[in-house]
């Protein structure tokens, strides 16, 4: 490769599109010995931009890929804390950005691979987020407002960070309410210096119909494969309902669940319909992005990257 900027590869898309399969796929290609001598590069190490596999024993319900899947290629920001703590942007962009650079000191390309878009910027944009403190005082009061009302005001005061959160998460509107109100600005704002990093933006395409298929077959497969039991465990192990339903989505309905709050059925259809309405938000989210190069296969994606790294 040239001299100058490092190179970053962020492989993004929808949940349920196939990113973390992707990455893998691409890390084993650029990681042959033709490839290595071809682009003057020593392999792949991939880093996860997720903001629910950070979580110690929150495997199935995330989708975190298994040391299988992984095939031997290093991956990093999976298994950081455990799921009793708290973790947020600015940890993730300060530990991500730590990542990134060990991996090009070792001559190798970072992947950064990942759903949630938020983390994502942070790290590529150069944002810079604001460290507000907690306040508690204000946190009492949001607490006490139908979720709703907080989502209404979230998207009057920072419409671009409400369309991407959960808007189902109270506990994440309210820290976004809480940075906007304190900053009195909306997050994040963006820093004018430019990206540290020459980055290449692979986003997977997928159709509507063709999502929701791929979204109901890992829920089944995850069913089947013990997301119930996991979330269990994760309540023996001490953690509260209100936390597990924090999570979102399979944590939220799987708690309802078990708490006898709905059917089995009902949490199968609740959390089915609330994963295609996220798709839809991450959609939206991606969508702003131009420099997101979109593909439908391996093969387009295949030619972008090696094209890429050719050509810088």
């Amino acid at each position: 490769m040239n001299s100058g900027k490092k190179k970053l590869i962020v492989i993004l898309g929808p949940t349920a599109s196939g990113k973390s399969e992707l990455g893998v796929k691409l890390a084993l290609r650029l990681s042959s010995g033709q490839a290595q001598k071809r682009f003057g590069i020593k392999g792949v190490e991939i880093i996860s931009a997720d903001s629910r596999q950070v979580y110690k024993r929150m495997d199935i319900g995330t989708g975190k890929i298994t040391k299988k899947e992984m095939q031997g290629i290093p991956h990093h920001l999976l298994d950081v804390v455990p799921p009793q703590k708290r973790f947020d942007v600015v940890q993730y962009r300060k530990m991500t950005l730590e990542a990134i650079g060990k991996i090009q000191n070792r001559n190798k390309i970072p992947f950064l691979v990942g759903g949630t878009g938020f983390y994502i910027q942070s790290v590529v944009n150069g944002i810079v987020i604001p460290e507000v403190k907690p306040d508690w005082k204000l946190r009492k009061e949001l607490g006490g407002r139908p979720i709703s009302e907080l989502y209404k005001m979230l998207s009057k005061l920072d419409p671009v960070r409400s369309s991407a959160i959960d808007k189902n998460n109270p506990r994440r509107l309210i820290r976004a309410l809480e940075i906007v109100l304190n900053s009195k600005r909306p997050i994040p704002p963006l820093s004018s210096k430019k990206a540290d990093f020459e980055a290449l933006f692979i986003g997977i395409k997928r159709g509507k119909k063709e999502l929701k298929k791929l979204i109901e077959k890992r829920l089944l497969k995850r069913l089947s494969g013990g997301m119930v039991e996991e979330v269990g465990k994760l309540k023996k192990s001490g953690l509260s309902w209100k936390r597990l339903e924090e999570f979102g989505l399979e944590y939220r309905y799987i708690a309802q669940y078990l708490q006898k709050k709905i059917s089995y059925q009902k949490m199968v259809e609740k959390i089915q319909k609330e994963s295609e309405k996220f798709t839809k938000r991450q959609i939206t989210w991606f969508k702003r992005d131009k420099r997101i190069k979109w593909i439908k296969d391996y093969f387009e994606a295949k030619k972008l990257l090696e094209d890429f790294l050719k050509n810088n």
